[in-house]
């Protein structure tokens, strides 16, 4: 027997609270949010059971709510709460079952923050069945197939039911147990799942969250921080266009900068050693090339020593170009391990000079100091100028960003597939997750 379709609420029998009637012809209970009795839907609604003290579950969405999914109209029409517990542990979340006059009975399942969305899957599956036991003697994650997608071996749930409200196509009873065998995809989810009373193959996704809570008028939640299995990983494809392109421009990148940095230029002065006690020294240098750089090389004898030297430059007009001063230190000797070397007697200054001319660069050392007793102070310098040199750095620095690119791409994708495969039961450590 069919209930009438047309009936559109009813008071309930038992309390006489009013309810609205949304699932259509095929319901077959109706629980009374108010009083928790189990009402008949095809026999007038009489009593079967009632359910006392039912504390409802968490969830965004109410008995009542409309929205779309994939374009169809949707009715939330009844709500169960779900509980899986495994040596102590509690899993929970909330199943509503939606209805749609021409798409019929889905459900929408709020899961760890995140609403997934399922309903009876019509397609060819291989195998057409999957087990507890088929999975439990299996060596190797057993895989599934339909339509050219692999599914491969997610978890077993053995879940029961802790609170149940509203209509229903079935008759769902408090503390009935289901056993799904999950099978994840990119994507989606198939599940093998059988009830005292049936056995079903369901496909699970996942819609747009804000777009699914906006549709049905529900508020915003905040989003998750874990991942949900079904999560779509990122695009595949662009992931491969990012690390291909990212590998490529970062090779271009990388021999554009050892091509340019081969670029030695034209060397325009050569002091040779100048005692530390003649400085301050002023020395002058003709520059032609403005196109690329001037660098000046400064080479010091310090040894278990430190000095600090200071620089400064002028351009033809007696402009200052730059003033700068850097520290130049070089320690040596040996330890258990062996002989070892630190820092550099040697300090290079680039700059671009703005016009062709005389130049005039002045060197000082205010300040200088031995280490340990073994040290010798600096004692004398060397200031070489060349120009037309070219640098590589910031094409060495570009080519590294690509390579970042693409590791940060691959890597991103990485972490999202093992976070998805996480709550995982399989065991098997040697198995790739994929």
């Amino acid at each position: 027997m069919t209930r009438a379709a047309e009936i559109r609420a009813i008071n309930c029998t038992n309390c006489g609270a009013g309810l609205d009637v949304l699932g259509g012809g095929r319901v077959m209970s109706h629980v009374c949010g108010y009083c928790g009795s189990e009402l008949d839907a095809q026999d007038n609604y009489r009593v079967l059971r009632r359910y006392a003290d039912l504390v409802r579950p968490d969830s965004p969405l109410a008995i009542g709510m409309t929205g779309t999914l994939d374009g169809v109209a949707f009715t939330v029409i009844g709500t169960l709460g779900m509980e899986e517990s495994w040596h102590g542990e509690y899993w929970r979340w909330v199943e509503h079952q939606l209805y749609s006059p021409t798409h019929g009975y889905v459900w929408l399942s709020w899961e760890d923050g995140h609403l997934v969305w399922t309903r009876k899957y019509r397609g060819h599956v291989d195998p057409m069945w999957i087990s507890t036991d088929r999975v439990e003697a299996a060596e190797t994650r057993p895989t599934a197939y339909s339509r050219g997608v692999r599914f491969r071996y997610y978890e077993t749930t053995d879940a029961r039911i802790a609170f149940v409200e509203g209509e229903f196509n079935w008759r769902p009873r408090l503390g009935d147990r289901s056993t799904s065998v999950s099978m994840l995809a990119d994507g989606a989810m198939l599940s093998y799942t059988g009830s005292a009373v049936e056995r079903e193959i369901e496909l699970t996704t996942y819609p747009d969250q804000a777009a699914t809570l906006a549709a049905f008028g529900a508020d915003p939640r905040p989003r998750p921080r874990r991942v949900h299995p079904v999560q779509p990983m990122p695009d595949g494809g662009t992931v491969r266009f990012l690390v291909t392109w990212g590998l490529i421009l970062a090779v271009f990148s990388l021999v554009l900068g050892v091509f340019m940095s081969a670029l030695v230029g034209r060397e325009v002065l050569n002091t040779g050693p100048i005692p530390v006690a003649r400085l301050p020294a002023e020395v002058t240098f003709e520059l032609t090339d403005t196109r690329r750089l001037t660098v000046i090389e400064v080479a010091t004898d310090v040894s278990n020593s430190w000095a600090w030297l200071e620089l400064s430059v002028t351009d033809p007009e007696d402009e200052p170009v730059f003033e700068v001063g850097r520290e130049v230190g070089f320690y040596s000797g040996r330890d258990n391990e062996g002989s070892w070397t630190e820092g550099s007697r040697r300090t290079t200054f680039r700059f671009h000079p703005a016009m062709p001319g005389t130049y005039t660069a002045e060197l000082s050392v205010p300040e200088s100091e031995t280490w340990q007793r073994g040290g010798a102070a600096i004692g004398q310098v060397r200031m070489s100028v060349t120009e037309g040199r070219s640098s590589g750095f910031w094409l060495f620095l570009l080519g590294g960003l690509f390579i970042l690119v693409g590791v940060a791409a691959a890597l991103r994708r990485g972490i999202r597939r093992r976070a998805r495969w996480r709550g995982s039961d399989w065991v098997d450590e040697d198995d790739d997750d994929d």
